[in-house]
């Protein structure tokens, strides 16, 4: 197990899983919306093995984002087969890469064809003392879910035909991120949105309730790209969480470091159920949105609080799922 973490460490976007036949997942997830902004979809391909043989397979869902409809679509694990170096994963007769996405799904609940090529990636970096979004973190193998974004903003080029409707995404714009490890945290929020008046403009923030050892902790990532430039708020870096409120209509959180403040309020949207890992089964238990729409304000305070970055990002993705009470606990 330790050596199969550390060989791939350097490498997030790679199927993690070689060899693993027991607890264990892996999930990436492809959000795609159209140049004209009237469709979005995200596409999520995984793996699942829990604690009993019968439980694994492999998967490849499918929500609407502005009607909430979910797909599941399941398959054996003999249909699932990956490349070891790189990430090219195959489900059946769908295939998914960083660069290109073929999807040929053909059964009774739903029609899925087409092929989509992405550009002008712009992955999280990757460096020794922090090889992804997880930083130091990601040297410790017991780690219950691990976390990765492959890109945080991209061109799409190509069409899908969706039970016989075809649409166009070229020109439209991507994101992909994904999660490998035994189960989804106990509690969890999640914001992304790279649809920003400023083209290139991205924010991931994620926050969850962490188990360490014998114990647990909240922890948070969150990374804002604006003009090719990625502002960094973690846990790792000695970020503090000095603001997060959860209410009926919105989310609200307030990330601080010593140069830099960020302040996020997101109002909920459309939401739809998503199968997410638990130790025993994949779970229909995951609300979804990829229509909240979510205002960013990035200021520098050292030597003058000076505003960086004021916008409003829309079809933006929130997840609001388990006891956030684990979560909110001690933040005003």
């Amino acid at each position: 197990m330790i050596k199969s973490h550390f060989s791939n460490l350097f490498n997030p976007a790679v199927y993690h899983g070689q060899g693993k036949r027991k607890n264990f997942f892996e999930g990436w997830f492809f959000k795609l919306v159209s140049p004209d902004d009237n469709h979005v979809y995200s596409i999520i391909p995984g793996i699942f093995f829990g604690r009993k043989r019968t439980s694994a397979h492999a998967f490849i869902q499918v929500m609407n984002g502005k009607t909430g409809k979910t797909n599941y679509h399941r398959y054996t694990t003999k249909e699932f087969t990956s490349a070891r170096n790189i990430f090219d994963i195959q489900i059946a007769t769908n295939r998914f890469k960083q660069d290109e996405i073929i999807l040929d799904i053909a059964n009774e609940d739903q029609k899925i064809q087409g092929v989509l090529q992405f550009s002008n990636l712009s992955p999280w970096p990757v460096t020794l003392r922090s090889p992804g979004i997880m930083g130091w973190y990601a040297y410790v193998p017991f780690m219950e879910c691990n976390h990765g974004v492959v890109s945080l903003d991209h061109t799409i080029e190509g069409s899908l035909s969706i039970d016989s409707k075809k649409i166009d995404f070229t020109g439209g714009k991507g994101y992909i991120e994904k999660d490998w490890g035994k189960s989804f945290p106990e509690a969890w929020i999640w914001i992304q949105s790279n649809h920003f008046n400023v083209p290139n403009t991205s924010l991931t923030a994620s926050v969850a309730k962490i188990p360490w050892l014998f114990s647990s902790f909240r922890g948070f990532i969150v990374g804002f790209l604006y003009k090719g430039k990625l502002f960094r708020f973690a846990t790792y870096t000695g970020a503090k969480i000095t603001g997060l409120k959860l209410m009926k209509d919105y989310v609200m959180m307030t990330i601080e470091d010593k140069l830099h403040r960020l302040s996020i309020k997101t109002q909920r949207g459309t939401t739809g159920i998503l199968y997410s890992p638990h130790r025993t089964d994949m779970l229909e238990r995951t609300a979804e949105s990829l229509q909240a729409v979510t205002e960013v304000h990035l200021e520098r305070l050292a030597p003058n609080n000076t505003t960086i970055f004021q916008g409003t990002g829309y079809h933006t993705g929130l997840d609001i799922n388990g006891n956030i009470d684990l979560i909110l606990d001690g933040v005003e």
